[in-house]
């Protein structure tokens, strides 16, 4: 993303509201009519991300990188039909144009200053995992942990590691229910509005209405894990479901969405790196 481009939707970020606060988080809400099952999911190429280029991670040097993860799936649809989409596995959903045009927006308008302007991957077990405070999976409809991986995201969570989970539809909600519940037995979800906290982390959203990008059918439903099950506690895992933040930030400099939606896909994920280097 270039630097023009850049300033271009931080204008449109910061017309659509800025500024700062914090407000009450609310009561734990219900999840009515989620499915009780979804289809299990064929593992991707070793090291090979979208678009068939080989990724190597960036060394650790202190400063703050996204870190992205990683699953071997079982049955994963071959994603080519979508435009721009390629024969992608699940966990590697716009990436790695997602990270870059995300970390270029925090580059340009806050003082969190990543290593560079992209993000890492990692499978959860993976102990270099713990360097890196802020994790995003994707797809979780296709995602089945190894029990090392439930342990190691386990132990994430619980030294303080925040976790954003995307992309995924009412069809997927089971299968990530029940991988969760691996994670973190015995753990509510509750359902957040626009005056929960993490939505006022560096802007101040007026509202969450914004659709899912392309499944205008979709009814974007933002839910939160909380530290001992407390709403007012730290948030440990932070959930869009029903909606696809990454895909507005993968495409940002295409013009396929609305850009005041996609302001408010960068307003969202940015409220949300800060809430998590800060709690």
């Amino acid at each position: 993303m270039t630097k023009g481009l850049a300033v271009w939707v931080v204008g449109v970020i910061v017309l659509a509201g800025a500024a700062a606060g914090a407000d009450r988080a609310l009561p734990e809400g219900v999840l009515p009519g989620v499915p009780s099952s979804v289809e299990g999911v064929a593992s991707p190429a070793e090291g090979v991300a979208p678009g068939g280029e080989l990724w190597e991670n960036r060394p650790y040097d202190g400063r703050f990188t996204l870190a992205r993860i990683r699953f071997d799936a079982r049955g994963w649809a071959d994603f080519s039909w979508f435009p721009g989409g390629g024969a992608q596995p699940p966990w590697a959903h716009d990436f790695p144009r997602a990270e870059e045009n995300l970390m270029s927006m925090v580059e340009e308008i806050s003082y969190l200053r990543p290593s560079f302007r992209g993000g890492n991957v990692f499978y959860s077990d993976d102990p270099e995992l713990m360097r890196f405070p802020i994790a995003y999976l994707v797809e979780p409809g296709f995602w089945e942990p190894s029990e090392e991986e439930v342990e190691g995201l386990r132990t994430y969570l619980l030294k303080g590691g925040f976790l954003i989970v995307d992309d995924f539809l009412v069809q997927h909600w089971a299968n990530f229910e029940r991988q969760m519940a691996r994670v973190l037995p015995g753990y509510d979800y509750h359902r957040l509005d626009v005056d929960a906290p993490i939505f006022s982390s560096f802007f101040t959203m007026e509202d969450l209405d914004f659709p899912h990008p392309y499944n205008r059918g979709a009814q974007p439903t933002y839910l939160a894990i909380h530290e001992e099950n407390d709403p007012e506690r730290r948030i440990k895992v932070m959930v869009n479901w029903q909606q696809d933040i990454g895909d507005y930030w993968e495409f940002l400099a295409t013009g396929r969405y609305p850009m005041t939606d996609t302001g408010e896909a960068f307003k969202t994920g940015i409220n949300y790196l800060i809430y998590g280097m800060s709690h």
